[in-house]
């Protein structure tokens, strides 16, 4: 099935919501009542019986759940969902998320903390804590080779004056840094947003750098619970990148990789734009800024997180920048095709600069959705329930090993 069939079959993924944001405490309640229909909808539409065992009786409100770990460090930015076969024995499970934070109890980027959350009771946990400042960014993944790599962008004052890159950083299964950080020799500036193309033994790790505006594709092999760098190669460049007074730094952020078409989704921040490097992973050369997929001002306002929907479509939220924000769509995760049609768009937050980092996984027949609140620096948890329609392989929170499930959001016509 084509772009163009699946922009007209597949159901929307964000839930319905009708009327203006409202800044007033009813609208969190509305909110969180509006994702409880949504999850009930989405069950309800399920083309799967429903069976009175076990796995049905399970709770069915949104699960939300606090970030902040004990040294109080706030402003989640990276989620990652850690695969089923990643192995046992660690600080942190198979089907548990990550979630890591760029900010200190006062100060962004000097965030120092990476926390575990298991998605099915809420119980969190301390995976990491390096000393600060880090600023822990939404360059954030896990391989099945039992490493994380988590991207560092450090300030040591809180502003884009003392701003630097701290490369990515290398986590073993422990919790403990392994090696120096990767990217230190100027291959990485600033990692802002990853994907991941996991290969087993090896894998091709996608780095969006904020602070000179490229994409970095770096080949790697694992061994001896190690990385090993075998080419680092900008295959992306020419993103807006530059200070702001809210985010710090904005520039290229989330990435989504296609491993079947080898395509590479890239949010510019700084552009509202949504653009595709064909050929992301064969490539010896640098692509430019790729084909610009999506481009919509009335919707896109500092787009960051980046994810496939089960449906095909893309996900992004807006971090609402300095550069680029509208006090009349707040914190808003967007749905729109790989063709460019906007679907529809969902507020987290009644606050600019919520939204932030998204993941989705199959796990046990239905999809858990997750997604930060960077103003309340909590995560939300959605078990929905699996559809017909398939899905795509997607290293950056998809199930890569092609599970065909895939969950609708609830669909009505306004």
């Amino acid at each position: 099935m084509n772009d163009v069939e699946l922009d007209h079959f597949e159901s929307p993924i964000i839930p319905l919501r009708r009327g203006a944001v409202s800044s007033s405490p009813a609208h969190a309640m509305t909110a969180r009542s509006v994702l409880a229909i949504g999850a009930l909808l989405a069950l309800m539409l399920s083309e799967r019986p429903v069976h009175a065992d076990a796995s049905f009786l399970k709770p069915f409100l949104p699960l939300q759940v606090s970030t902040v770990p004990a040294n109080g460090d706030l402003n989640p930015y990276g989620l990652a969902f850690v695969p089923a076969d990643f192995p046992f024995g660690g600080a942190v499970k198979p089907g548990q998320m990550l979630v890591s934070n760029f900010n200190d109890t006062s100060l962004q980027g000097r965030g120092s903390t990476i926390v575990t959350i298991d998605p099915n009771d809420g119980q969190t946990g301390l995976f990491f804590q390096g000393t600060p400042p880090i600023g822990f960014t939404n360059a954030l993944g896990v391989v099945h080779a039992g490493l994380v790599f988590a991207g560092s962008v450090f300030t040591t004052d809180g502003t884009s004056a003392t701003v630097g890159s701290g490369g990515l950083l290398v986590i073993d299964k422990t919790g403990h840094a392994v090696g120096n950080p990767l990217g230190m020799n100027d291959s990485i500036d600033g990692p802002w947003g990853l994907a991941i193309h996991d290969r087993g033994s090896s894998a091709q790790l996608f780095v969006s750098n904020v602070l000179d505006g490229t994409v970095t594709r770096l080949d790697v092999t694992f061994g001896s619970g190690g990385v090993t760098v075998q080419k680092a190669l900008t295959i992306g460049s020419g993103y807006g990148f530059g200070p702001d007074t809210a985010a710090v730094v904005v520039g290229p952020a989330g990435l989504a990789y296609d491993a079947v078409r080898d395509t590479l989704y890239v949010a510019s921040e700084m552009d509202d734009e949504i653009f595709a490097l064909h050929g992301a992973g064969e490539t010896q050369v640098n692509l430019g800024t790729g084909t610009l997929v999506y481009q919509d001002a009335a919707h896109l306002h500092g787009p960051l997180g980046l994810i496939f929907a089960p449906n095909r479509n893309l996900l992004v939220a807006n971090a609402d920048p300095q550069v680029s924000q509208d006090p009349n769509e707040p914190s808003e995760i967007v749905e729109f095709t790989r063709s460019g049609q906007f679907v529809r768009q969902y507020s987290v937050d009644p606050n600019l600069g919520a939204a932030f980092a998204l993941g989705i996984q199959s796990h046990e027949g239905a999809n858990v959705f997750a997604y930060v609140d960077d103003f309340l620096s909590n995560c939300t948890i959605l078990n929905l329930a699996a559809g017909g329609a398939p899905n795509l392989m997607n290293d950056q929170g998809m199930n890569d090993q092609g599970d065909r499930a895939a969950f609708r959001g609830a669909r009505r016509e306004s």
